[in-house]
């Protein structure tokens, strides 16, 4: 998600509130006042909410302790100290570095509350009974552990759960309707010569240069075996095609910061890029038309979840584990689903929202009340509906998955020339 980006996706959401926080979640175990527990929360800045842990210690009494680091980070702590922390908030595709050094402790299925309720997104890969793509690192590829210690992956499911899901999204390109003024629906329109020196393409190697096949593949020019693991060769034919791009000049910008790209698409610096669902959502909230483009060729989908390190013992492996049922109980869900993004347990998110912000986030039906941003700003009138329709179209349309490429050192040198040509 950052790959050493300061600022991302829920950048502008730290701390923002909600606008419609739903009452408190009862049920929970009683955490003594005699026993205080502090959790150490380890991961990406843009993953920890002011929001959730002042409600999870108003609910559990828990204190949460965030480190803020950046993802290679959080990577390099679960692997050389995994007693710096209780709790890791970490992508799916980390977990091929992460789990081979045996330093992630398999969750107990039988400990989680809503195991059986986990979208099947990521249990199976599939949403209401149809597959989904599964190219770069599907979640469902790395969910289950062979044993609690395991250092492999299983390939069916087992009582060993790696990470519980907390946030995850799919991702495409957002575009200035205003200014294209036609119909936009393929990746193809990213290297357009008709938009040139108003395109932009993010600057997070493993990330961009999937977008960039996505527009391969578009073009009908080449089908990848896998878009999140290419090949040397298959990384050569990308670069070659964003080095040409480039130097026809086809590129504003290749943003690395959210605001950034939140800045060239208000501006109308650019009209079409890789964006982030709460950027577009910022651009609307200053009033500028910003469309989510649904595209035929579909999402390039990224999943996040918690973790635990081997190293938990106790009362702080009780108070992870009844962190993360709170989590899965509604309240989260909700504040994450009125952020643009999907909880894991969709229907206790459900019974946290109001029927009409769940109609329009989760179904894709029009507003039948005005629809408000994380900060309380206006997002949608009445009447509007959500940018790729329901879950369940958006989610369904996943083409690839975020990863980390068995040819990541390759691919990250290739991309730098690519920047510096």
């Amino acid at each position: 998600m950052t790959n050493g980006i300061k600022f991302t996706r829920r950048t502008l959401l730290q701390g923002a509130g909600t606008a419609l926080a739903a009452g408190p979640i009862t049920g929970f175990p009683a955490v003594h006042a005699a026993e205080p527990v502090t959790l150490r929360y380890l991961g990406t800045a843009v993953n920890q909410s002011g929001d959730i842990a002042r409600k999870v210690k108003e609910d559990l009494g828990i204190t949460i302790e965030y480190i803020p680091v950046v993802t290679d980070e959080v990577t390099k702590r679960a692997v050389t100290q995994p007693n710096s922390f209780d709790l890791i908030d970490t992508e799916f595709f980390s977990l091929k570095k992460i789990v081979p050094s045996g330093n992630i402790l398999g969750m107990d299925a039988r400990r989680i509350k809503n195991a059986d309720k986990i979208t099947p997104i990521f249990t199976k890969g599939e949403i209401a009974g149809k597959a989904i793509g599964d190219q770069g690192t599907a979640p469902k590829k790395v969910f289950y552990l062979e044993g609690q210690t395991g250092k492999s992956f299983a390939s069916s499911p087992t009582e060993w759960i790696t990470l519980i899901p907390t946030t995850y999204n799919a991702d495409t390109l957002g575009i200035r309707p205003d200014l294209i003024k036609r119909p936009i629906t393929s990746w193809r329109e990213l290297l357009n010569p008709e938009f040139k020196g108003r395109a932009s393409i993010l600057n997070i190697p493993s990330i961009g240069i999937m977008d960039a096949a996505m527009v391969v593949e578009a073009t009908g020019d080449y089908t990848y075996g896998d878009k999140g693991n290419m090949t040397k060769a298959e990384i050569d034919r990308t670069i070659k095609l964003l080095i040409e791009a480039k130097r026809a000049g086809q590129f504003r910008a290749f943003w690395q910061d959210f605001n950034e790209s939140v800045n060239l698409m208000a501006s109308g610096e650019t009209v079409i890029q890789s964006m982030w669902s709460p950027a577009v959502t910022k651009v609307r909230t200053q009033g500028v038309a910003c469309t989510y483009q649904p595209l035929k060729e579909g999402y390039r989908a990224w999943a996040t979840g918690f973790g635990l390190p081997k190293t938990l013992t106790g009362r702080k492996l009780d108070a992870a584990y009844d962190f993360v049922n709170w989590f899965l109980s509604g309240w989260a869900g909700a504040y994450l689903n009125r952020q643009g993004y999907y909880s894991a347990v969709p229907e206790t998110a459900k019974t946290q929202m109001e029927p009409y912000e769940w109609a329009y986030w989760m179904e894709g039906k029009p507003a039948e009340k005005d629809i408000h941003g994380p900060d309380g700003g206006l997002l949608e009138k009445a009447g509007a509906t959500r940018d790729g329709g329901s879950f369940e179209a958006r989610m369904g349309a996943v083409a690839c998955w975020n990863a980390v490429m068995d040819e990541n050192t390759y691919m990250v040198r290739k991309w730098n020339e690519f920047i510096a040509a």
